[in-house]
């Protein structure tokens, strides 16, 4: 059977599971998700890539425009609902619920609907919050609309939306918050950015408050415009929770690979589904989004649909905002840009470090996000990209490449001890020998799923290493000089390949130039001696350098197919 025939067939077979998933999503049953990934898992890791991004198309489907929704404030946002749906919203309006009489309608977002109430014991306004579907909710959506309750009914702070009561009624959970007057970021922002003191201010007050959920181990996970409240003395009140999740809560929530939250506000860890660690840096960086919103009146990442945008978070770094609105402030660009930085590592640790960084430029200090210390350089310089993630579908095949490396020089090797002094023998080896496991090499990761831009740029450096060792026997030809003379070179080209890989994967790669550019010069020097050398040196560097790495994002797949089987 041939690599093709194969990779069709599982391409076949990933587009019928897909298929599978998402009419059980159109029935409104649950997808099953966890059980196909186990009945499949020559095809987990495809599915649980590409499953969050059909799941979050296919949810806003059904509204007239997916982009407006997505990057809409909540209460600007309508939706088509079904007859029963409507007529439950209708009703709730003209009904007592609890010890509350609804008034009127807030805003609605893809779960929930806020009403605003009098609350008839007491009496007081309240924002009274309940199910969009009601009766018709599925588990998850009732068992995050009562996390969202747990969550915030355990924090008193002064910026968040508190909760005076869980109740529920026909079976349709609700819950009551403080009515809070005035209005929302998102509203703010329609009519352009903020001015620079105005929107240190507001985001201060927000990254206490969620700095405070953070230690009480409360992660929001939804920070955006609309879910920040300006009450009319223009304080902020964090708000909507309905993705909040505990630190040391199972993530039953979200192990199905769903991308939750808002793309343009969402982090790039969180966008990658469960291929992504979500943690309070999450939130800093959803911090630094809504900063960037304020000071360019629009986020970072925008597209023409949802799934572009979650590409855009995934793959892109944001135009520096006074490159947007060339007004932005300097200082709160770079406060801004610390957030939005990709490696959760490099934003800045906790979201009071960013309070404190916001508190100092409102105070005239120098703010922390321009200190440039040397430990922050370096390990910028060495860090891993965002893409690297790819890296996985490689591993493996990155320890047979070492092998083919090995066995190569070793053949070259046996060559030139045996007495071989013509170039065409040496150069048929490189030349179709590589030639022939370079073409193995990429049917082989054909059939480990859809190959991505990042891969197939890396593939072309390759290729022009490859086209330079061919080079290298014609040059010496030309120059007339002895085969394997300028055997030096091989290390130098492929250094510069680990280079470039550093650049666009990960900064670890550098380590593995560094090596084989000394191995280059090594080489020269032995050669310079009159000793003859040995393009085994080549051979085992080279072969280390793809063999390390390679088991690294190997056994880093294994663990990823081990999390969701």
């Amino acid at each position: 059977m041939s690599a093709e025939t194969d990779a069709a067939r599982h391409d076949e077979k990933l587009a019928a599971l897909l298929s599978e998933l998402t009419d059980r999503l159109r029935r409104s049953e649950s997808p099953r998700f966890d059980e196909m990934l186990r009945e499949h898992p020559e095809c987990a890791v495809d599915l649980q890539e590409l499953w969050g991004a059909v799941q979050l198309a296919e949810g806003l489907a059904q509204s007239p425009s997916a982009s407006r929704v997505l990057n809409s404030p909540v209460d600007d946002v309508t939706q088509t609902l079904a007859p029963r749906r409507q007529e439950f919203l209708v009703a709730a309006t003209e009904q007592r619920i609890g010890d509350y009489q609804v008034v009127a309608e807030l805003g609605r977002g893809g779960m929930g609907i806020v009403y605003r109430a009098e609350q008839i014991s007491l009496p007081r306004t309240v924002a009274l919050k309940m199910l969009l579907d009601g009766d018709l909710a599925s588990p998850a959506n009732l068992a995050r609309f009562r996390a969202e309750a747990q969550a915030v009914a355990g924090l008193d702070h002064p910026h968040i939306v508190p909760v005076y009561e869980v109740g529920e009624q026909l079976g349709r959970p609700y819950f009551s918050m403080k009515y809070i007057e005035g209005t929302t970021l998102a509203r703010r922002l329609a009519d352009g950015p903020m001015p620079a003191r105005d929107a240190a201010t507001l985001l201060a007050e927000v990254a206490r408050a969620v700095d405070y959920a953070h230690q009480r181990g409360v992660l929001h996970r939804d920070l955006k415009p609309s879910n920040i409240l300006i009450d009319l003395d223009g304080k902020a009140h964090v708000t909507d929770f309905g993705l909040a999740k505990r630190f040391e809560e199972d993530a039953g929530l979200t192990r199905s690979g769903a991308i939750l939250g808002t793309p343009s506000y969402m982090a790039p860890e969180q966008a990658a589904g469960n291929r992504g660690q979500v943690g309070p840096a999450s939130d800093v960086y959803s911090l630094g989004t809504i900063l960037y919103a304020m000071l360019t009146g629009r986020p970072p990442f925008q597209a023409a649909s949802p799934v572009d945008t979650v590409l855009l978070v995934l793959e892109q770094e944001p135009l520096p905002p006074r490159m947007v609105n060339a007004l932005a402030d300097r200082d709160l660009e770079m406060i801004a840009l610390k957030c939005l930085q990709k490696p959760p590592e490099l934003r800045y640790a906790t979201a009071a470090d960013l309070a404190d960084d916001l508190e100092a430029y409102l105070a005239g200090e120098s703010i922390f996000a321009r200190s440039g210390a040397f430990s922050e350089v370096i390990a910028r310089m060495f860090r891993e990209k965002h893409q690297a993630t790819v890296l996985e579908n490689w591993g493996l095949l990155w320890m047979w490449h070492s092998l083919a490396l090995l066995v190569i020089c070793l053949l070259t090797s046996i060559m030139q001890w045996s007495g071989v002094t013509s170039p065409w023998p040496y150069a048929v080896l490189w030349t179709l020998g590589l030639g022939a496991w370079a073409t193995v090499f990429w049917k082989l990761r054909h059939r480990s799923g859809p190959v991505t831009l990042i891969e197939r740029q890396v593939a072309h450096v390759w290729a022009g290493s490859m086209a330079s060792i061919t080079m290298l026997f014609i040059v010496e030809v030309i120059l007339g000089l002895p085969v394997l003379t300028l055997s030096p070179v091989l290390a130098i080209s492929s250094g510069m390949v680990f280079l470039v890989k550093a650049g666009m994967l990960s900064g670890a790669f550098y380590i593995q130039s560094l090596a084989l550019f000394l191995t280059a010069a090594v080489m020269a020097w032995l050669q310079a001696r009159g000793w003859r050398v040995d393009i085994m040196l080549f051979g085992v560097v080279s072969a280390g350098s793809f063999f390390l790495p390679g088991l690294k994002y190997h056994r880093q797949r294994l663990r990823g197919l081990r999390n969701v089987i």
